[in-house]
């Protein structure tokens, strides 16, 4: 795990200029948990999930991001959790597709395309769902709301 964890910060420091696709739903993300929706979250999920987004499959983690849904109003932030519930590992492609609802989670599990460690009871929890489709409507309408 600690490995893991020492590629994610290297990856951190050396890409974090490379935007993906996937930062814009993370700050979609970050944007809903600073209200009334984040604290509902984190009395229903209790979880701290880390997700480290590859450029390709079995490629090296070029970011990471911690959604805390177990303190407070819940947040969403850049880089890699010091301990987490779960982590997931996919590509910045299928992380999209799985959050467009394109792509089944139980489905790019079963594929392979998206990798889980630690606890798979809240793991489940985690599902595209939680939060409001990254769709052009949604991502403005949760810019204005930033914190």
């Amino acid at each position: 795990m600690f490995d893991a964890q020492e590629r994610s910060l290297t990856a951190n420091k050396t890409n974090n200029s490379e935007t993906l696709k996937s930062d814009e739903i993370f700050n979609l993300i970050k944007n809903y948990l600073g209200g009334d929706e984040g604290k509902k979250l984190v009395s229903k999920v209790a979880a701290v999930f880390q997700f480290d987004i590859l450029l390709k499959k079995g490629g090296d983690v070029v970011k990471s991001w911690k959604i805390d849904l177990k303190n407070g109003h819940g947040s969403c932030k850049e880089g890699p959790s010091d301990a987490y519930d779960a982590l997931f590992t996919m590509t910045d492609d299928d992380f999209q597709q799985v959050c467009l609802g394109k792509l089944n989670p139980q489905m790019a599990f079963v594929q392979g395309k998206m990798k889980i460690k630690g606890s798979m009871g809240k793991a489940s929890k985690f599902t595209p769902d939680l939060f409001p489709k990254p769709t052009p409507e949604n991502v403005a309408k949760y810019a204005k709301a930033k914190l």
